[in-house]
């Protein structure tokens, strides 16, 4: 079992900044793949970043070249600094953490006002 715990929401302007941090507990040694999804209203959750156990990343075509995720695998935790938000980016974000099965946190509202 894994427990994920994010924070770091809120609301910035457009153009802001903000970082999300996810902390794993658990069996968290076995934890492969992290990352952050987000699901707008209306809209279906959809992969923002994510981060293997060794390394490689995968970004959503709308976020490269603004957001960067990152891990600090001593820590059991995930990041996604936020650049350059866009009132788009607007969404419920949620940690995602895979081990046999898919794990989420509870989510963490980012609000982009233009």
């Amino acid at each position: 079992q894994v427990q994920l715990v994010e924070s770091g929401g809120g609301l910035v302007q457009a153009g802001g900044s903000l970082r999300l941090s996810c902390a794993a507990s658990g069996m968290t040694f076995r934890i492969g793949v992290m990352g952050w999804y987000r699901q707008a209203p209306g809209k279906q959750r959809e992969l923002v970043a994510r981060m293997a156990g060794g390394g490689s990343t995968n970004y959503a075509d709308s976020v490269k070249g603004r957001f960067t995720i990152s891990r600090d695998f001593s820590k059991n935790t995930v990041y996604l600094q936020m650049n350059s938000l866009k009132f788009d980016d607007t969404a419920v974000y949620y940690c995602y953490a895979y081990l046999s099965t898919d794990y989420w946190g509870q989510g963490t509202q980012v609000t982009v006002s233009s």
